[in-house]
């Protein structure tokens, strides 16, 4: 579960502004939603993980805020996001839910958005390893399962393609909004190289660091389509082909 979609509390304990922040409070969504409050994740969690139990899951996967817990994307560490994550997690433990933890999933701080304009800059593979080592210094301990990064192949596309996601860059005319910046001829390519770059970059840290004591798996989750041809003639074939290779094989190999 994405936490922008869940936590809340948007100005709490230390949080600072994401790009979804700067997103949904610019009106883009279009019910006018945004997140500030959502399910109120951050004060509710106790309730939340009761319920799950009675529900009978026996695993949860949620995303840590990058700008809770690193308000300004890099530096100091927020000692009340350290507090809310570990809480949430011993929550989970004590009724026996196995965390599965995203390190990033569509959204990072705004501070380094400003900064460097987030992914389209290399400086982003080594933020956000210093970022993921936070992490799995502090919660390796309990959690099992690690994801590097929850849909590339969305973020590529719709964020800096299409428009349609922060931090909304787009050209005509493949922008489906109209975006006041942005390449889509270009930069797509920058920010999946970068991507790439920076899962690379924290499984090896994970795996040469972390692995051999905390016993857990770490990947990528790629939001996958399925394609068929349209006649069976080997051109509609190989187009399927093509599009596959395109929209997940590309993330996946």
């Amino acid at each position: 579960m994405k936490m922008k979609k869940v936590e809340g509390a948007v100005s709490e304990d230390g949080r600072k502004p994401s790009i979804w922040d700067t997103f949904t409070h610019a009106g883009r969504m279009l019910d006018k939603s945004t997140g500030d409050v959502a399910s109120d994740g951050y004060h509710k969690y106790k309730e939340d993980v009761k319920l799950m139990a009675e529900t009978g899951l026996d695993s949860y996967r949620f995303s840590i805020s990058w700008s809770r817990l690193i308000p300004n994307g890099r530096g100091a560490v927020n000692p009340k996001g350290l507090q809310f994550y570990n809480n949430l997690i011993d929550e989970l433990v004590k009724y026996g839910i196995q965390p599965h933890v995203s390190l990033y999933h569509l959204d990072h701080p705004q501070a380094l958005e400003d900064d460097y304009s987030g992914w389209l800059s290399p400086k982003m593979v080594d933020d956000f390893t210093a970022f993921a080592d936070v992490c799995f210094k502090n919660f390796g301990d309990r959690v099992p399962r690690w994801t590097t990064i929850v849909q590339p192949n969305i973020m590529s596309m719709g964020a800096y393609d299409m428009g349609t996601l922060p931090p909304n860059r787009c050209s005509y005319p493949f922008g489906i909004i109209n975006c006041t910046v942005g390449n889509s001829t270009t930069e797509p390519y920058i920010v999946v190289h970068n991507v790439l770059l920076a899962h690379a970059s924290i499984v090896k840290l994970y795996k040469s660091k972390y692995q051999a004591k905390q016993n857990g798996w770490i990947g990528i989750n790629v939001y996958t389509f399925q394609y068929y041809p349209l006649t069976n003639s080997s051109a509609d074939i190989e187009a399927t082909q093509r599009i596959l290779e395109f929209y997940v094989g590309w993330y996946s190999t």
